[in-house]
């Protein structure tokens, strides 16, 4: 799911409730959040851009390659804001069921950096000096320790 910040806010709590079933003992969540410091500059807030339908179609095929690898009885939800984000402020939540704990870690690692990795998103950094940049991101990294 994609979130516009102007209508309302990412759902931790209806993450987890989506891949809940009585039959998974394993669950593991990631929250990512809007931080006040990066690279040494003082961080006012983000913008988060992009298209909704392609953004969506590329988080369906992370979470298929995921059911691809780790079995269709799995559940995993995902979901990202867009617009202004202040500091605090949810930008990712990602969250698996799993029958166990280790697949639930594992999917859920995956799936989080594969949507930092290869989803169309872009992100404009505000900083406190009234500056503003745009990140390179993670998908265009030729590493994964790059950027981010």
């Amino acid at each position: 799911m994609v979130v516009d910040i102007a209508n309302g806010r990412l759902d931790p709590t209806a993450a987890f409730d989506f891949v809940s079933d009585p039959g998974f003992g394993g669950f593991a969540m990631f929250v990512g959040r809007v931080r006040d410091l990066n690279h040494g500059r003082v961080v006012t807030g983000v913008s988060y851009d992009m298209f909704d339908a392609l953004a969506l179609n590329g988080f369906r095929r992370i979470v298929d390659a995921a059911y691809e690898e780790f079995g269709p009885g799995i559940r995993i939800h995902v979901g990202h804001a867009k617009g202004r984000l202040g500091v605090g402020d949810l930008a990712m939540v990602v969250a698996v069921g799993t029958p166990h704990r280790d697949e639930a870690f594992r999917v859920c690692r995956q799936v989080v950096e594969a949507v930092k990795h290869t989803s169309p998103i872009w992100k404009q950094e505000h900083y406190a000096d009234g500056d503003s940049q745009w990140s390179e991101g993670c998908s265009l990294c030729e590493s994964h320790g790059s950027a981010g």
